[in-house]
């Protein structure tokens, strides 16, 4: 225990209010009584410290000992070393209390609770709304992709995007039909679309070019070749509903290839449309300019010619757009701009408890240090430091950033709907986990975080073991079996089969994938992939369990043992007051305390003097 009986000085304190209570009624009587009283307590006082066994952190000698007091840098007067240190206790076990137990020791009504769930409430209704609005956004963007494959690639069935034509013929084929197909838009598309013109060659609307060697020849008789690499672009421009309609010409028709050192083919183009579909969650429709590239690509001269058409959109504002029974609404501008304001509120408090939690850090060493002669741990300073509160400001900061994004694109001045959406997102992902602080107040709600605290070192370091291992690999796959299996032909697609096959997924697919053109190379990937599910299904991920389970376990007897009980938590521990017992209503904070962050904090000593 720091401390055991109530010390001497305390009394003396107590001596002189009744002194001062009943001077109201008989002054001078009360006069003599107290200079009685008071060298009672001093001769009581000093029976006890004379008759005392006990060494005690702290101060119980008499009050004419200036040995025991000293200057109070808050106001200027001399106070005890026990009393400063009480009121230390007092203001980290308030620190430390849930909003709840705040509640019942100050009366002070829980706002940043409150303010968190209603945060939680609209920062999940602008996702919603947001998100409603992109998904139209997306799936007038692939429905039209969709539409112009069927158009403007000849013979794609929708089945598989991989198409391609190994006849010259073929090549030519593609590319008249293409063209045509853009001259007859109009007339046979089901959707609206509109030409762009001045944006190919020439000032023409679409461009037919091809990319070629500068100088090549090859021949595989002799097993001879020449190729200058410098690469020469040719193109023809070609545009639609010419007049009179002979202008158009034929030089589309009559463009010769270079196949013997042909590169590419590409016809590109541009279309605009209008999506009306977002007039049903009540806005104002957006105009697409779509860039459709469609490429015909030789350039691995293997006697296959790939053909994929990219469509890349642009969004802005219509010029001229009227919807009847249809006024200005700036409703969701408006919610958008309450969400941030509820945001940068959030995120005001947020650094504020950050701050205070910095500076009575800052005075529990001091006091540590000049008081009992000790150092305070980096685990107990780290206690002050409210890993939640980060998570919350980390949120608010993305979701104003969000929603000053969402704000432009309802304004039709930008189109980062991706931006936007990931910045949202994330936010509203970090405000759902920041539940959880709460929830951690209850001791039964509480195992989850408590788990993951305590197993977190051990899983870090066990998955950058493992992480060297995976990576062996994800590198060994990709250059051995890449060219040999659709699931290795990148780095990122290896990294995605393997995690697949730690998880149980596509096991069988991914072993009858493997193409027999090399029995060499069969036998490698037999061993391989066996060697690297049996290694992280049975023991790297047997493992990782356990990590988690032993954490588990941990805990569970921690709560039925005696735990290590540290520095701080043992002197907040010699605080006995309850929330209820009103008196952590003395520590009462100046009326700016809302908005300041260093607000003078009443002292006991301002107590005293006030009585």
């Amino acid at each position: 225990m720091w401390f055991g009986h109530m010390t001497a000085v305390r009394k003396r304190h107590i001596a002189l209010e009744l002194h001062r209570s009943v001077g109201y009624f008989t002054h001078g009587v009360v006069n003599m009584a107290a200079l009685d009283k008071n060298n009672i307590i001093h001769d009581s006082c000093e029976g006890d410290r004379l008759l005392s066994s006990v060494t005690r952190y702290g101060s119980h000698e008499c009050n004419n000992d200036h040995s025991n007091r000293r200057l109070s840098p808050a106001t200027g007067t001399w106070v005890t070393v026990d009393q400063e240190e009480e009121a230390l206790r007092r203001k980290l076990k308030y620190f430390f209390m849930s909003p709840c137990d705040k509640f019942h020791a100050k009366g002070r009504k829980p706002y940043k609770l409150a303010l968190q769930l209603i945060k939680i409430i609209i920062v999940t209704i602008q996702l919603v709304m947001f998100g409603l609005s992109n998904q139209m956004v997306v799936t007038f963007k692939e429905e039209n992709t969709a539409s112009f494959k069927h158009l403007f690639l000849k013979g794609y069935d929708g089945a598989s995007d991989a198409l391609a034509v190994y006849k010259q013929s073929d090549v030519y084929d593609c590319i008249v039909y293409a063209v045509e197909q853009y001259l007859a838009l109009p007339d046979t598309t089901v959707g609206r679309y509109a030409y762009v013109y001045g944006v190919g060659v020439n000032g023409s609307a679409l461009s037919l070019c091809q990319q070629y060697y500068k100088k090549g020849w090859i021949d595989p008789a002799n097993d001879t070749f020449f190729i200058d690499p410098h690469i020469v672009t040719d193109c023809v421009g070609v545009t639609p509903l010419a007049t009179p309609p002979e202008a158009l010409g034929n030089d589309y028709k009559n463009f010769t290839l270079k196949f013997h050192k042909l590169i590419n083919v590409t016809i590109q183009f541009q279309l605009k449309a209008i999506n009306l579909q977002t007039i049903i969650n009540n806005e104002i429709p957006d105009c697409y300019t779509f860039v459709i590239t469609i490429v015909l690509d030789n350039k691995a001269h293997s006697g296959k010619v790939k053909v994929s058409l990219d469509n890349e959109v642009t969004i802005k504002e219509c010029r001229d757009h009227s919807v009847s029974g249809h006024a200005e609404n700036y409703t969701r501008v408006a919610f958008d701009v309450m969400v941030a304001v509820v945001c940068a509120l959030s995120l005001l408090l947020c650094s504020r408890s950050i701050i205070r939690g910095i500076l009575l850090q800052l005075e529990f060493v001091h006091f540590f240090k000049d008081t009992l002669n000790r150092r305070v741990s980096w685990g107990d300073r780290m206690e002050f430091i409210n890993g939640w509160y980060i998570l919350l400001i980390i949120s608010d900061l993305l979701t104003i950033t969000g929603s000053f994004i969402k704000i432009g694109i309802e304004s039709k001045n930008i189109a980062s709907y991706d931006i936007c959406g990931i910045l949202l997102g994330t936010s509203t992902l970090l405000v759902w986990v920041g539940v959880i602080r709460y929830l951690s107040f209850f001791q039964k709600y509480n195992i989850l975080i408590v788990t993951l605290r305590a197993a977190f070192p051990n899983v870090i370091r066990f998955c950058c073991c493992v992480a060297v291992i995976y990576l062996g690999y994800c590198f060994c796959g990709w250059i051995v079996l890449g060219p040999y299996h659709v699931k290795f032909r990148s780095l990122s697609m290896v990294s995605e089969c393997l995690f697949s096959l730690i998880n149980g997924d596509d096991m069988f697919v991914t072993f009858s994938g493997m193409q027999e053109s090399s029995t060499l190379v069969w036998v490698f990937s037999q061993v391989y992939l066996y060697t690297f599910i049996s290694l992280f299904i049975y023991m790297v991920l047997s493992l990782f369990i356990a990590l988690i389970t032993g954490a588990y376990e941990t805990i569970k007897h921690q709560t039925q043992e005696p735990m290590h009980i540290t520095d701080l938590h043992a002197f907040i521990a010699e605080c006995k007051d309850t929330p209820n017992s009103g008196k952590f209503r003395g520590l009462e904070t100046s009326p700016c305390s809302f908005f300041c962050c260093c607000d003078r904090t009443t002292t006991y000593e301002d107590v005293l003097l006030v009585n």
